[in-house]
């Protein structure tokens, strides 16, 4: 596993891999109860999410819009889940992890590369342990919505945000105390560092040729989205 230190300022980064699609919690033994039905719930939206994203086209023509308040409650729901994803799918991947590559701007040393890395890890872990018992809370409390007709929409995406929480705070503590880090220096990430301040048409040409060096398919849209304020 490769993970890149990304800079998204003069003295900000952000940890940044991409990962194949998998089902985080594959392999494991079900377990039982309630536990096993957030599980099912949470590989629901995993699915749908990515039925979406392969079938989905950019701009669907009328009879593809939804019609209904509940058809469009999901869509937006999706869509906040797919962003989840994306955000979660490093300290997912993580938890599987023993050893793995970190790569850190060459403009910093590698003592600097590595506590930046710890620092952000540590910081993935208390976010989501918080966030972990305040959605827990959200969940509990949105049992009162089952007397509502139709789909418990808000209870699906806190079950995601539960287990989704739990997963990332496993990776990063995993991060933090089991795996072994190989630390190399690379230029292409240096060389982000510089392109905030440019026009957004050459910002993004650039961006995407580093990108293409570095074989990191989305890394424009991550960098224009977490680097740029206006984006």
């Amino acid at each position: 596993m490769e993970v890149f230190v990304i800079p998204v300022g003069a003295d900000r980064y952000e940890l940044y891999c991409e990962v194949p699609d998998e089902d985080p919690v594959a392999g494991r033994e079900p377990p039982r109860g309630f536990f096993r039905g957030l599980l099912r719930r949470f590989r629901e939206a995993l699915a749908e999410v990515e039925r979406e994203r392969r079938h989905h086209a950019p701009q669907p023509g009328a009879e593809d819009r939804p019609r209904t308040l509940y058809q469009r409650v999901k869509r937006a729901t999706l869509r906040r889940i797919a962003e989840r994803i994306a955000e979660q799918r490093l300290l997912w991947h993580l938890r599987r992890q023993h050893a793995a590559i970190a790569w850190y701007p060459a403009d910093i040393d590698a003592d600097r590369g590595l506590q930046i890395l710890r620092k952000e890890l540590a910081t993935d872990y208390d976010c989501h342990r918080r966030w972990l018992v305040i959605d827990g809370i959200l969940l509990v409390l949105s049992g009162v919505l089952v007397i509502l007709p139709g789909p418990n929409v808000i209870a699906y995406y806190l079950a995601f945000r539960l287990v989704g929480h739990y997963l990332s705070m496993r990776g990063a503590r995993q991060g933090l105390d089991t795996v072994q880090w190989e630390l190399r220096s690379s230029d292409a990430l240096a060389e982000l560092r510089p392109l905030i301040a440019l026009e957004p048409d050459v910002r993004g040409a650039r961006v995407s040729e580093i990108a293409g060096r570095l074989r990191l398919e989305h890394l424009p849209r991550f960098f224009e989205r977490l680097a740029v304020p206006s984006a």
